[in-house]
């Protein structure tokens, strides 16, 4: 390596941000048959792409109640999020200002116990239950589909331990 090209590389590091932080919401429901799960998507306010619930960290809060709080906000979903996160995943979010910021998403499992009638962005976005197979092949972000795809293994774990 040539020293333009790595001075190149390291100006690339210095110039580059650090990912900012979100919270998120993987929220499902047992099927109708009790043999798996499905997981609620949500469309983005700017572009309309299949989406979960997520923000921004929130004084006092602990990462799994933001996650349950955007679940609610964003979807009017109901529910306790867990402690534990299932995972993260990075990708790039577009600002206002035409700019992208890196971001890294921790994700949370939300198992939703109902819906409120009205909630903060109600009529904002479109929501729909889906496989995991078909929730992993709607949304963009290569880390979430490899959540919800790991995810989808929950399902059958659960039904085999409830049999």
């Amino acid at each position: 390596m040539n020293v333009v090209t790595r001075l190149a590389s390291e100006l690339r590091l210095m110039m580059r941000r650090p990912e900012r932080l979100q919270f998120a919401a993987l929220c499902y429901r047992k099927t109708g048959d009790k043999t798996g799960i499905e997981v609620l998507l949500i469309t983005s306010r700017g572009t309309g792409r299949w989406v979960i619930p997520k923000g921004w960290p929130m004084n006092g809060k602990l990462a799994h109640a933001v996650a349950e709080r955007e679940a609610y906000e964003e979807a009017g979903v109901k529910g306790k999020a867990e402690v534990k996160p299932l995972g993260t995943y990075s990708y790039m979010k577009g600002l206002d200002s035409g700019f992208e910021i890196p971001c890294k998403v921790q994700v949370h499992a939300l198992k939703v116990s109902g819906f409120a009638n009205n909630y903060k962005e109600k009529g904002q976005r479109e929501m729909a239950w889906f496989s995991c197979a078909e929730a992993a092949a709607r949304v963009v972000e290569p880390g979430l589909k490899e959540l919800i795809l790991g995810f989808e293994n929950r399902g059958t774990q659960d039904s085999a331990e409830s049999a």
